[in-house]
């Protein structure tokens, strides 16, 4: 009799957990909050090449911006620039961080700080000499904005002629972000 009531009672508990456990499937649970953090991560950057004779430059530099609202956006950069020109090679690497304004769709303001790290080599009659080098710019640039590219040029108002860097203090640039 023990037996028969023992069992009774599991059959009718594992029942009613089984019925609770099918109605609560098919209630639908609180739809979760997606982050709209990704959905205003945009990517793009440059890219460049340059060939001529006795010469070649690559530049890659990605970068990623937060579209904080229409008007603003910032975000982090790489950069690689390897540069041979004649006996002069250049190897550089560094990050960079920039500030966008659209004050209207059509025009895009920056600022771009920027770390260059790197090593120059030189050779000439005496042999190799090699230059290890560490440059911080930051350019103030305006461009032409259309469909998330833009062209314009840019300032480096820490320039200076003797960093072995830049040629000039103005850039032009095509900026594109996706």
């Amino acid at each position: 009799m023990k037996f028969k009531s023992y069992l009774s009672i599991c059959i009718v508990f594992v029942l009613f957990f089984s019925f609770q456990n099918d109605v609560l499937a098919q209630e639908d649970p609180l739809p979760k909050q997606k982050s709209e953090f990704w959905k205003k991560v945009r990517f793009g950057g440059g890219l460049g090449l340059s060939f001529g004779t006795n010469n070649t430059q690559v530049t890659v530099a990605p970068s990623a911006i937060y579209q904080y609202n229409p008007y603003i956006a910032f975000g982090p950069g790489l950069n690689f620039n390897y540069q041979k020109f004649g006996d002069f090679s250049s190897t550089l690497y560094g990050v960079s961080g920039i500030f966008l304004a659209n004050p209207i769709p059509e025009i895009q303001l920056s600022a771009e700080l920027e770390q260059l790290f790197g090593t120059q080599r030189f050779e000439d009659i005496q042999g190799d000499i090699t230059n290890d080098v560490n440059n911080t710019a930051f350019f103030l640039g305006a461009g032409y904005r259309i469909q998330g590219v833009t062209i314009g040029a840019r300032y480096n108002v820490l320039f200076d002629n003797n960093d072995g860097i830049y040629a000039e203090a103005w850039q032009p640039f095509v900026r594109v972000y996706f």
